[in-house]
């Protein structure tokens, strides 16, 4: 009897001892699993002290030496680098290797970052105008009639004191008549002995001359009424400045009332050109600065001229500015409307600088890839200036021997989105394993450990050989498996302190479920006073391979709460990155993850 019962304990041991294996063994089998998924999303893992590990030496380490779990340093992914890892603390997310044969397949170049020489072209087209500064009207300040007109068509040049038209004023005349009369009393009371008297007469004859001369009768025609001694019934009109002939009004026979504009003048030996260069090009426009233009009338010809006036006024429908450029224009061969293309080039500065077909542009940041040798390419985010036809000056971010690639960034910006580890975790938060800590260890605890079933009251002692197995009771607590987790987001629905500003974000409903969703932003300032003057928006992605980012403005509602409605298309972890901007304050962009359902991954 005794040995019956000693063989069953003896298979019932055995049996416990193989259970117990298994779960060992499968415990470790997960855990490098794992690694080698992480590996293969091109994040390099800081070796773990595994029992059996080699050591420095090459000996083996004991397994009482290698610790439980304590030994595992929790990996922490913060901006896509692996902090707090041997040689990983300045790696950036998104690093791919492209094999040669790739390389030379899709075409990658890549050049050295360099300090040039700077030079900005700005081309905007160009329409040529009058001056207006030498903008002429001819009018009368008496009433009459128009007799003889000179100049008779639109677009004849005229010079200063050409006869433009002849008028005949029945007040002119009389003046004319007046002033003969004071000149002959003068002459008259010449010999008088009473100086009151001939001041009284040369001061008549004073003031009739004056009234023709307001009259813009010349001292010309003053002194040849004087010398023939007889009123012309019919006064010419000169033209006063030099120009082209833009209006014409007068017409024989017209009656023309004081202030009635018969001639308008242009002087076209100066024009105006008028650019409109955009908003972000402004900056880097000043007055007197040189401009040259080019005009399909005269090919192969580079007319000069400089900046005169930077308007003070924005076109808001096409964001554009507009600057006016002084042109020489001798020979009168620029012609009021003419096209041409305006080119400004600024001072030239010496800056570090890449091809412009080395940035990527997201719209939010702007990326060049960095050649690491040995086909590994990395993306790496850059501070851009200003541009020109084929740079672009680099002000953050890389330094001067830096190499960058310069074609096929697409391709590459393609390949490190698949196997960035962000894109990987991304999708491990599809299955279920974004937050992975071993669940079935953490929230079980491997009770069935403590007593194994059937096993309890099984006396350890009577089972020789199994008393080393004791120390597995400490799995049972396997909360310390925590450091597996793979740095997920934390779920919305949280209050965070970022920048001396306190942002809380819900949703409603608050379990969002796949459709339109309702966010809401509550925003208050250190001393928790509501933040009401914000610019708030939401950016949010699936982030996963292939999907883009979408974007709602959000409005103030009230004390603080801001609300925009977002669309979750599917089922699924989604990551809505919060952008605020508060003027005085420097820009935050904080990221909150959701579990929607609805049938997504």
């Amino acid at each position: 009897m005794k040995q019956q019962t000693y063989k069953k304990r003896f298979v019932i041991g055995v049996g416990a001892i193989g259970v117990i294996t298994g779960i060992a063994a499968g415990f470790f089998l997960a855990h490098r699993t794992m690694g080698d998924m992480i590996i293969r999303t091109g994040v390099v893992l800081a070796a773990p002290e595994r029992t059996g590990e080699m050591d420095k030496a090459g000996a083996s380490v004991p397994a009482g030496q290698a610790g439980e779990l304590g030994g595992m340093k929790q990996m922490e992914m913060k901006d896509g680098a692996m902090q707090g890892m041997p040689g990983m603390s300045g790696a950036p997310s998104g690093a791919v290797v492209v094999p040669a044969v790739a390389r030379q397949l899709i075409g990658v170049r890549s050049a050295s970052a360099a300090y040039a020489t700077f030079t900005q072209e700005i081309r905007a087209v160009g329409t040529v105008g009058y001056d207006e500064r030498g903008l002429t009207q001819v009018t009368v300040k008496t009433s009459g009639w128009v007799r003889e007109v000179f100049v008779d068509s639109i677009g004849r040049p005229v010079r200063k004191g050409d006869p433009l038209f002849t008028l005949y004023s029945p007040d002119l005349l009389a003046t004319q008549d007046e002033h003969l009369l004071a000149v002959k009393t003068q002459a008259q009371l010449a010999v008088s002995p009473l100086g009151d008297v001939k001041a009284n007469a040369a001061s008549l004859v004073a003031s009739t001359r004056e009234r023709l001369r307001l009259w813009d009768v010349t001292d010309a025609q003053v002194a040849t009424l004087e010398r023939r001694g007889k009123a012309e019934p019919v006064l010419t009109v000169y033209a006063p400045s030099s120009g082209i002939v833009l209006k014409r009004e007068a017409l024989p026979g017209k009656y023309v009332e004081p202030g009635t504009t018969l001639y308008e003048v242009a002087d076209l030996s100066t024009v105006w050109i008028s650019a409109d260069i955009y908003e972000s090009e402004v900056a880097a426009v000043t007055l007197n600065q040189p401009a040259s233009v080019t005009f399909a009338a005269y090919p192969g010809e580079t007319f000069r001229g400089t900046v005169s006036y930077i308007y003070s006024t924005l076109n808001a429908e096409a964001r554009t500015v507009r600057v006016r450029v002084d042109m020489p224009n001798p020979g009168f061969r620029l012609k009021p409307g003419m096209f041409g293309t305006v080119t400004l080039v600024t001072d030239a500065a010496r800056t570090l600088v890449v091809p412009k077909e080395a940035v990527l542009d997201t719209g939010l940041r702007q990326l060049v890839f960095l050649d690491r040798g040995e086909g590994a390419y990395a993306p790496y985010p850059v501070k851009l200036g200003r541009r020109n036809q084929d740079f672009v000056e680099v002000m953050e971010g890389i330094k001067e021997g830096d190499r960058i690639v310069t074609s096929a960034n697409f391709l590459l910006d393609a390949e490190s989105k698949l196997t960035s580890a962000s894109s990987m975790q991304a999708m491990m938060g599809r299955i279920g394993m974004g937050d992975w800590q071993m669940r079935g260890a953490h929230e079980g605890k491997m009770e069935g450990m403590e007593g194994m079933g059937e096993m309890k009251g099984m006396p350890m002692g009577d089972m020789k050989g199994m008393e080393g197995m004791k120390g597995m009771e400490g799995m049972k607590g396997m909360e310390n498996m925590s450091g597996m987790g793979m740095g997920s987001k934390k779920e919305g629905a949280e209050t965070r302190q970022v920048n001396g500003l306190t942002l809380a974000l819900a949703t409603a409903p608050e379990h969002p479920k796949a459709g339109n969703v309702l966010l809401k932003l509550t925003l208050n300032d250190q001393v928790g006073k509501p933040v009401t003057n914000a610019q708030v928006v939401f950016v949010y992605t699936m982030p996963m391979p292939g999907m883009t980012d979408s974007k709602v403005a959000a409005r103030h509602m009230k004390a603080g709460l801001y609300e925009g409605t977002v669309l979750f298309g599917m089922g699924g972890t989604w990551v809505v990155t919060v952008n605020v901007t508060v003027p005085g304050r420097p820009p935050v962009a904080e990221k909150y993850q959701f579990s929607v359902g609805g049938g997504g991954m």
